[in-house]
Order: structure tokens, then C-alpha cells, then sequence
């Protein structure tokens, strides 16, 4: 795609908001994804006249590196604690949306770019291992190990978590 700057507004303005549902699926909390899409949007706009083809692909593979580096960044920057924080009263949320998003949370990085793409995005595990840059067989073991793990975080949604 040979790209000029009113391509990439373009670009910008019709697949903002799919890249930003991608980024909080992945992020968790709507500051840290519009923060993460800024910040892929950046490095994007660096690279955008050489982007050939399609560029969806190239920018989804620098937001899902992004949110993997801003975890390493970050999970040296959390504090533990012995006291856990109080629980809301009452049972579980029955929103599944909620739940599933905690769920998520629970997650490996990887993984969760894994569950995300492959489950949100709805992209094949060949696109999938390509935005991630590792192999097929890897998207499939971590939607494998995701999707067990998710269950068991949740197991009222595990009619819903069918195995890849």
C-alpha cells in the first residue's frame, strides 16, 4: 500500500473502533487500551509507507507486541500483598461478559493474545500464529491451555468455552 498521511486518517477513521475493542479485550481497562492503541498507532504511522497490502494485519501485530511489552514493563512494578482486597457482596455477576473479561485477565499474555485474536477477531490460526509471530502449532496448545484455564476460572461459561 503505497500510504500518504490522508491513507493512514483513513485507515484511522474507519477501523478505529475495531482496534480499540481489540486493545481492551487485551489490556483490560479502557485507559491502559486507548493509551496501548495510541502508542501502536505511533509506531504504525513510522512504518506506513512501506506497509504492503493490507495493513490490518501489520498494525494488529504491533498492538498485540505492545501490550506484551507494557506487561513485562508493568508486572515489575506490581506490589504483592498478604491481604487480599474485599469481595462484593453477593454471588457472581450474571452479566457473562463481565465474568468473561475478568476471565481473561487471569490469563498469560500470550495466551490472551491468543484467545482474543482467534476468538474476537475471529482470525484463523494461521493469521493468528503470523500477528503473533510464532508457529500454528503454538496458537493451538495456548487456545488449548487458555480455553482449560478459563474454565476453570469460570466454569458457569463452560458449556460456552468449546474447544478449538
Amino acid at each position: 500500500m503505497a500510504g500518504g498521511r490522508e491513507d493512514f486518517e483513513a485507515f484511522v477513521a474507519a477501523r478505529y473502533d475495531a482496534l480499540l475493542r481489540t486493545a481492551y479485550l487485551l489490556a483490560g481497562d479502557h485507559h491502559d487500551a486507548e493509551d496501548l492503541l495510541q502508542q501502536t498507532l505511533v509506531r504504525a504511522v513510522g512504518a506506513w509507507g512501506r506497509i504492503d497490502g493490507d495493513p490490518e494485519p501489520y498494525v494488529r501485530t504491533i498492538l498485540v507486541r505492545q501490550n506484551v511489552s507494557r506487561w513485562r514493563v508493568r508486572r515489575w512494578r506490581e506490589l504483592t500483598t498478604d491481604q487480599l482486597p474485599e469481595r462484593p457482596a453477593g454471588g457472581p455477576d450474571p452479566d457473562d461478559r463481565v465474568l468473561l473479561h475478568r476471565a481473561l485477565g487471569t490469563l498469560a499474555p500470550r495466551q490472551r493474545a491468543v484467545i482474543v485474536l482467534r476468538y474476537f477477531e475471529d482470525l484463523t490460526e494461521a493469521q493468528t500464529a503470523e500477528a503473533l509471530g510464532i508457529a500454528v502449532g503454538t496458537v493451538k496448545s495456548q487456545a488449548r491451555d487458555a480455553l482449560r484455564r478459563l474454565r476453570e476460572v469460570v466454569p458457569d461459561l463452560a458449556d460456552v468455552l468449546v474447544s478449538p
